[in-house]
C-alpha cells in the first residue's frame, strides 16, 4: 500500500461528513461573502467582532449533530474570506480569542470531535479581502508579500497548535487577477513549499486542490461528481441557497430523501459527502438542519453498511441526484461480491434487475436481515426478487442485499430478442 493509500483509507470508509461555515459573516445572515458583494469597508466589517457571541458549548453541539447525522468526520472553516480566524494567531489581531468572545473556536471543535471520534478537518481560505495586494498584486507589493506571510504563518499554526489534522481544505486558491488558471494560483501561493510544509507537520493528513497544486482530493460544490484522477468529495448545503453561511430567510430546504439520495450517489461515484451546516450568530443550528440530520442518521444506523467503505458497483442504477434512470428503482453500491441495491422507488411485491451477469446467491432486505426468493436467469440476465413488502420497509430508501457467486459485473448489451422471447 502506498502512503497515499494508507492516508486515504480511513476518507473511503468514512464516506460522510458534515461542513460547518461559521464566522462574522453568521451576524449580518446573508452569506459568507457579504463583505466582498456589499463592499463593506474593512474598518467597518470589523466592527462585527464586537458583536460576535457564540453560545458556551456551540462546538459540541455542531459535533453531537454530526454524530446524530451519522457522519465521520467534519470540517470546520477556520478563516474564510473575510480575514476572521476562529483560531488564536499570532500574525493577526482579528480573531476570536483576542477579539469578540476571546475564546479559541478551533480548539474548542478539535476537542469536541476527537472526544466523540470523529475526524478532525479544518478549512483555511487563502485568500483575505482586507489586503488589496490580493485584487492588485503588482499595484500594491508591500501588501500581497504581507498576504503571503499571513497564510503559511497560519497554516503553520493551524498543523502545529491542535493535534492531529485528518484533513485540510484550502479555499480561495484562485487570485483576483488569475481566477482559473490553476497553475499560476499555485505560484501566486508558493503552494509547493506551503504543501511541504504542512506534510511534514501533519504527515498523514489528505489535501484538498484548491491551492493550486493536485493533491488526494477534489472538492466540487452543490453536485455529486466523482473524481476523475483522485477522490472526490461532494460539499452540498441542506437549504437550496447559494449561501454556506447563515442565512435568515432559506424556504428551500432540501427534503431528507434527498440528501440522502445524493450520500448513495456519492458512494455510488466512490466518492464521499460533505454536507453543509450554516449556523446562526449564536453558533445554534437551524431546527430545520438538525430534523435531516437526525433522519439520516436514523437510516445509516439501520442501512450504513450500503454506504460506509461501500465502493462503486457496475450494474445499472440511477446516476443523476434526484430522478431515476428510465424505470430502474435506485443505484448500486458495492462490497467485494456484495451488491446494495438502494431503492428510492419502491416497486411493490417484486423488483427486478437486468443485465446481472454473475449468479446469484441470496436476496435480503438489509434492515431486517429477511431473506426474499429469487430468480436470476443466465440466459436473459434478469434478476427477479418475490415476496417483498407492498409498501417500502424504509421510508427514505429501502436497501435489498444481494450476495453474488463473485463481485459482480454488468452483462453485456443484450440481444433485444432474447427479451423478447422470453
Amino acid at each position: 500500500m502506498s502512503q497515499q493509500e494508507d492516508r486515504m483509507k480511513w476518507f473511503h470508509e468514512a464516506r460522510f461528513g458534515i461542513y460547518v461555515h461559521y464566522g462574522l459573516y453568521s451576524i449580518l445572515g446573508r452569506g459568507e461573502w457579504t463583505m466582498y458583494s456589499e463592499r463593506i469597508p474593512a474598518a467597518e466589517y470589523a466592527a462585527l467582532s464586537d458583536q460576535f457571541r457564540p453560545e458556551p458549548g456551540c462546538a459540541k453541539e455542531w459535533v453531537e449533530a454530526a454524530v446524530s447525522a451519522g457522519a465521520k468526520y467534519m470540517v470546520l472553516t477556520t478563516h474564510h474570506h473575510e480575514g476572521f480566524c476562529l483560531f488564536d494567531s499570532k500574525y493577526s489581531d482579528f480573531t476570536s480569542v483576542k477579539r469578540g468572545p476571546k475564546r479559541d473556536l478551533v480548539r474548542e471543535y478539535t476537542e469536541a470531535a476527537r472526544a466523540a471520534g470523529l475526524r478532525v478537518g479544518l478549512y483555511y481560505s487563502l485568500l483575505d479581502w482586507r489586503f488589496p495586494g490580493y485584487f492588485e498584486p503588482e499595484k500594491y507589493p508591500e501588501s500581497r508579500d504581507a498576504l503571503l506571510a499571513q497564510v503559511h504563518n497560519q497554516v503553520r499554526e493551524l498543523m502545529t497548535n491542535y493535534g492531529k489534522i485528518d484533513l485540510l481544505e484550502y479555499d480561495g486558491g484562485w487570485d483576483a487577477r488569475l481566477k482559473t488558471k490553476r497553475p499560476q494560483w499555485a505560484e501566486f501561493w508558493h503552494s509547493a513549499d506551503l504543501n511541504a510544509m504542512v506534510r511534514k507537520l501533519q504527515p498523514g493528513i489528505i489535501i484538498n486542490d484548491r491551492s493550486g497544486t493536485d493533491e488526494d482530493i477534489v472538492t466540487p460544490e452543490q453536485e455529486v461528481r466523482p473524481g476523475r484522477e483522485c477522490a472526490s468529495e461532494s460539499c452540498m448545503c441542506i437549504g437550496d441557497s447559494c449561501a454556506w453561511g447563515y442565512t435568515r430567510f432559506n424556504p428551500n430546504w432540501k427534503t431528507s430523501e434527498q440528501l440522502l439520495q445524493h450520500l448513495i450517489q456519492a458512494a455510488q461515484g466512490g466518492g464521499n459527502y460533505l454536507l453543509n451546516i450554516g449556523p446562526d450568530p449564536a453558533g445554534r443550528i437551524w431546527n430545520e438542519e438538525l430534523e435531516r440530520l437526525h433522519a439520516m442518521g436514523d437510516w445509516l444506523r439501520v442501512n450504513g453498511e450500503a454506504v460506509y467503505n461501500a465502493f462503486p458497483c457496475p450494474l445499472i442504477g440511477s446516476s443523476k441526484p434526484n430522478t431515476v434512470d428510465l424505470n430502474l428503482q435506485g443505484p448500486w453500491t458495492q462490497k467485494g461480491k456484495f451488491g446494495y441495491w438502494c431503492i428510492f422507488r419502491w416497486p411493490g411485491a417484486e423488483a427486478t434487475a437486468v443485465r446481472i451477469k454473475i449468479p446469484v446467491k441470496r436476496v435480503t432486505l438489509l434492515k431486517t436481515g429477511e431473506e426474499f426468493p429469487f430468480e436470476w436467469n443466465g440466459r436473459t440476465q434478469r434478476l427477479k426478487v418475490r415476496g417483498l413488502p407492498v409498501f417500502p420497509p424504509d421510508a427514505l430508501c429501502s436497501v435489498l442485499k444481494v450476495e453474488f457467486e463473485k463481485e459482480p459485473e454488468l452483462g453485456a448489451e443484450e440481444d433485444y430478442s432474447l427479451w423478447l422471447k422470453g
